[in-house]
């Protein structure tokens, strides 16, 4: 008499059902990914007089400066106003990253970093 739930010459349901889910999974996520890597991000700084735009793959596609922004004497301050609106949008980057990917893992975070 043959024992229920087993391996008799197949994949048992449940296991079958992990796979198909698993694979839909990790389409979903290539999905996501690119739709990320194509979407673009601006940031600003100074109340806009420096702007920075960026790509989800972390690409800098476009830097702008308002020309009062450019003092000769404090050339510091630009400094620190494009340091401050590249780094805000590396943060956008990230957190939009975060989001679409932790309602995918179900709270699981970045799977041990793979994501």
């Amino acid at each position: 008499m043959a024992k229920r739930g087993g391996f008799q010459g197949g994949m048992p349901g449940n296991m079958n059902n992990l796979m198909k889910q698993a694979q839909r999974m990790q389409r979903q996520m290539e999905e996501k990914q690119k739709e990320l890597q194509d979407a673009e991000y601006e940031a600003q700084a100074g109340g806009g007089v420096v702007k920075v735009k960026i790509s989800g793959s972390r690409e800098i596609l476009n830097v702008s400066i308002d020309p009062e922004a450019v003092d000769p004497d404090d050339v510091e301050m630009l400094e620190d106003l494009i340091t401050a609106a590249v780094n805000s949008a590396l943060e956008m980057v990230d957190n939009a990253s975060q989001d679409a990917f932790s309602g995918m893992t179900g709270g699981m975070g970045n799977l041990g970093g793979l994501l």
